[in-house]
């Protein structure tokens, strides 16, 4: 069985002990119940991964020895995917499976067809829960570099970001270019445009190819919004190498 992994600090990391506390040493000491010569590791989230072995154990953190580290280069190319905000809690279950499958940043969008909005009063909740699903997911899955999960964007947000990118790609159902059929660059950005359950307008459409975005279709099939961006990402992630 794979050791778990949690969330220390850079500095901590880069010590031969490390004292694990707070949330993430309650959880593994009270939760996980870990006790001295179990394996755990630990990960700054930005890419350093410590394999450490359990000295001591108490209630609310673990002492841990390190026996050795590895550092993963930044990704490249790297994938950005745009999701338009799904109805409900699928947007947690769209963010969850994409950090699992290797997604390097993940952006909310507040696309004209969505039915879910993020009121100002309720955007830093809503955001922070699909911050902590993409650090829990990304423990689960062992990744040492945690994806990032950015502000919720308008659409002249994610234009810019378009504008910017290495390769843009705008999922749509209509589109004549299969995605399976799209050469990757080999470093950059790769932007991939999710859009919400009402599809994308023909406004933003538009205006995405105005900024170089280009429309692709991912299958014969039409998937809903939280699964097309895992679906997308996995097929991109094996044409780049990266899988």
């Amino acid at each position: 069985m794979s050791p778990p992994v949690f969330l220390a600090g850079t500095d901590a990391l880069e010590r031969d002990r490390v004292l694990l506390d707070g949330p993430e040493g309650r959880h593994a000491a009270a939760v996980r119940r870990l006790r001295p010569g179990e394996r755990v590791d630990l990960t700054d989230g930005e890419g350093l991964l410590a394999e450490c072995v359990v000295a001591a154990a108490d209630r609310a953190s673990l002492t841990l020895d390190v026996r050795a580290r590895h550092r993963e280069p930044p990704p490249a190319p790297r994938l950005v995917v745009v999701q338009a905000l799904p109805k409900g809690d699928r947007g947690e279950l769209a963010v969850e499976t994409m950090t699992e499958v290797g997604v390097d940043e993940i952006v909310p969008w507040s696309a004209s067809r969505c039915v879910t909005r993020w009121r100002p009063e309720r955007r830093d909740k809503a955001l922070g829960r699909w911050r902590a699903t993409a650090r829990e997911a990304g423990k689960q899955a062992r990744r040492s570099r945690l994806p990032q999960v950015a502000e919720l964007e308008s659409t002249e947000d994610v234009a810019e970001r378009i504008a910017g990118a290495s390769l843009a790609l705008v999922l749509h159902e209509e589109a004549e270019a299969p995605l399976s059929a799209v050469e990757p660059p080999a470093r950059g950005d790769i932007v991939l445009v999710v859009g919400p359950e009402g599809g994308i307008s023909e406004d933003e459409l538009e205006r995405f190819g105005a900024a170089g975005g280009r429309p692709a279709r991912l299958g014969p099939t039409v998937l809903r919004t939280s699964t097309a961006g895992v679906a997308a990402a996995s097929v991109l992630l094996a044409a780049t190498g990266r899988w």
